[in-house]
């Protein structure tokens, strides 16, 4: 081999050599935080923020801090002042809003946790409190403090001065304090959360300092959606099913007639999937974030949004009144006054999947207490909505009630559903409610009415994930919400079922074709279903039944028969798209399922004379609203025709 040839070769072979190696990669920082972050952080307007560090750390001035709020959004912040294993100190940029955020340390590109707190940002007025006062604040609006706002702790509630500043002497047992709102009023909103209430320091000797922030509106005109149980726990492909749920109110909500808000009923998430799928509170959030935008969300909560793993109920609402809003409070919104309320009383118990349905239902003597304090600011002219998770009652019958289902007072003070009523007694009062996963409406007196208000995730999302398409409660109500619409102290109300128009208020059965598919061969033989059987099969011939989910007595229902009246009576009854859609399938692979096609009370039936004869359903709403159905006959059951458009 000549020399020539060798160097040739010698040269090929290094670029072979060097084009395979592994080019070498930087190292990522990996950040040894040690941070101190304490679950509150008060600042004046433009102050920096400092933090002890419990031991040596690698953070450098170099790297950021980022600042991520309840929508997801981040904010990066500058380290303006750092010595290792003492304390870190950062600047909060200018517009930074009071809220809950989540801090990391960013280095190299990678975001490294550290804590979580509430931010609260104090404007730089000087107060001097009393020498009794452990909470102090001033309450303002373009920097102009606002007289007579009441502020309370869940036990007090006190007033603004002339100069809008409050101040009290707390036992501090929330660990929190809150606005309540005043008419013409809103607060800021991290993500779809109202900013009106704040963290405090629990230890009684310590002088805490909130402001609250206001802005003025003109809300008198406004629309407030509410949602029942949604249950979202990240299982029955409930998330991309409640982002259909979420189409329909986006739709609502761009069409409100004045300012649109919406009011949960409670069990917003699944207290049991909390640990084993890991959705809680701050991934409920980050899925109503994602859905919706520049709207306000008032929360109540329910016997599912309380902590399984804690003892007692005060301990159980901690994650709650942390994450999401106090458990009871109040706020105006136009010319009225609502009440969030707590029946949910889990007394002593203990933890455990066990004791996850051993609550009973009354309001607590500290509710009570506390209500009546509030009641006393409310002039008797102003109608007031209260919500609560469970009903006062529910029906136990076609007319009829269980008036002994909220029973739970055992102690002084505490109150059952006929000492609540007797309470608000002159007042003007709708009373909303979730819980049952179905809809009934009762007046109980000229000056109080029940509203059991129905599920967001109807059957607990399982009849969508069964027979895609169908999503309706036991009751053989849609998936959906109400809509309640205010001008001033006037309003109206109805059902918005979720995919389907504002038209959709009731299905029309004819039972001769029912009885056709309500078998034990659409349960797979399952003698369980032999109930939903012998029940259907009892209707006389030619039965035209129809179920008005909305019903209330201010509605009227007829049914006629080749233009002539037939007799309409009220029936308790099961809904046959709920048996076809979820217990008939279900009981095929389950012995004795969960959730089935439950008897309620807004059903109604007629006698047709011909099984072949044409009739129409003529119902009217509270509204006046007239809908009708010519329904020919025979009407075979079709279950796509209910599906959701």
């Amino acid at each position: 081999m000549t020399l020539k040839r060798f160097l040739i070769l010698l040269f090929a072979a290094n670029i072979i050599f060097a084009c395979g190696k592994e080019p070498q990669k930087e190292a990522v920082k990996i950040v040894t935080t040690n941070i101190t972050v304490p679950s509150s952080i008060e600042i004046e307007e433009g102050q920096d923020i400092t933090l002890q560090l419990r031991g040596t750390t690698n953070i450098t001035k170099d790297d950021r801090i980022v600042l991520r709020n309840a929508a997801g959004e981040d904010i990066t912040c500058t380290i303006s002042d750092l010595k290792d294993g003492d304390h870190l100190t950062f600047s909060v940029p200018e517009g930074t809003v009071p809220g809950y955020y989540k801090l990391y340390v960013k280095a190299d590109g990678a975001n490294n946790y550290a804590g979580a707190f509430d931010l609260v940002i104090i404007a730089p007025l000087k107060i001097e409190p009393d020498a009794d006062t452990n909470i102090y604040g001033i309450v303002q609006c373009d920097g102009v403090g606002i007289p007579g706002v009441l502020v309370s702790d869940g036990d007090l509630i006190v007033e603004t001065d002339a100069n809008g500043i409050y101040q009290m002497r707390s036992q501090k047992k929330w660990s929190y304090v809150f606005v309540i709102i005043p008419s013409g009023y809103e607060v800021p909103r991290d993500g779809i959360l109202p900013q009106f209430h704040q963290s405090v320091n629990d230890n009684v000797n310590t002088v805490d300092r909130r402001d609250f922030e206001l802005r003025k509106v003109d809300n008198d005109n406004f629309t407030m959606f509410v949602l029942g149980d949604m249950h979202l726990a990240n299982r029955n492909n409930d998330i991309s099913q409640f982002n259909q749920v979420a189409n329909t109110l986006n739709t609502s909500i761009s069409n409100a007639a004045g300012t649109p808000y919406c009011l949960t009923l409670g069990d917003m998430t699944w207290d049991l999937y909390w640990y084993s799928n890991g959705y809680c509170f701050p991934e409920y959030l980050a899925t109503a974030n994602n859905n919706f935008k520049d709207v306000t969300f008032f929360h109540t909560m329910g016997n599912h949004d309380n902590d399984m793993n804690s003892v007692g109920d005060f301990n159980k609402a901690f994650r709650y009144t942390r994450d999401i809003a106090p458990t009871f409070y109040s706020f105006n919104i136009g010319k009225v006054h609502f009440i969030v309320l707590d029946n949910i009383d889990y007394n002593n118990i203990g933890t455990g999947d066990a004791n996850r349905s051993k609550y009973v239902l009354d309001f607590t003597a500290e509710q009570m207490a506390w209500l009546l304090k509030d009641l006393s600011h409310v002039s008797k002219d102003t109608p007031i909505i209260i919500t609560s998770h469970a009903p006062l009652s529910r029906p136990n019958g076609a007319t009829s009630f269980n008036n002994n289902y909220m029973n739970g007072a055992n102690s002084a003070g505490e109150v059952n559903m006929t000492g609540f009523i007797s309470t608000l007694s002159g007042y003007n009062v709708n009373f909303l409610s979730g819980h049952t996963h179905n809809v009934f409406h009762r007046k109980h007196s000229n000056d109080f009415s029940e509203h059991n208000e129905g599920a967001v995730c109807a059957t607990w999302w399982w009849t969508g994930k069964q027979t895609p398409g169908i999503h309706v409660s036991q009751d053989g109500t849609p998936g959906g919400f109400a809509v309640w619409e205010f001008k001033g102290k006037e309003f109206k109300h109805y059902f918005q079922s979720a995919g389907h128009n504002q038209d959709y208020q009731f299905r029309a059965y004819d039972m001769n074709e029912i009885k056709k598919v309500v078998t034990l061969d659409a349960a797979g033989g399952n003698k369980n279903f032999s109930t939903f059987v012998t029940d259907i099969s009892s209707y006389p011939a030619n039965t035209i039944l129809v179920n008005v989910w909305d019903f209330d007595d201010s509605w009227t229902v007829s049914i006629s028969e080749n233009g002539k009246e037939l007799s309409v009576t009220k029936d308790y009854a099961y809904d046959p798209l709920h048996i076809m859609a979820w217990t008939a399938p279900r009981s095929k692979s389950v012995d004795s399922p969960n959730f089935t096609t439950a008897k309620w009370s807004h059903f109604f039936k007629a006698t047709a004379s011909s099984p072949t004869s044409t009739v129409t359903v003529k119902v009217t709403d509270r509204n006046g609203k007239v809908y009708t159905e010519t329904m020919t006959r025979p009407k075979a059951f079709n279950i796509n025709e209910y599906k959701n458009k």
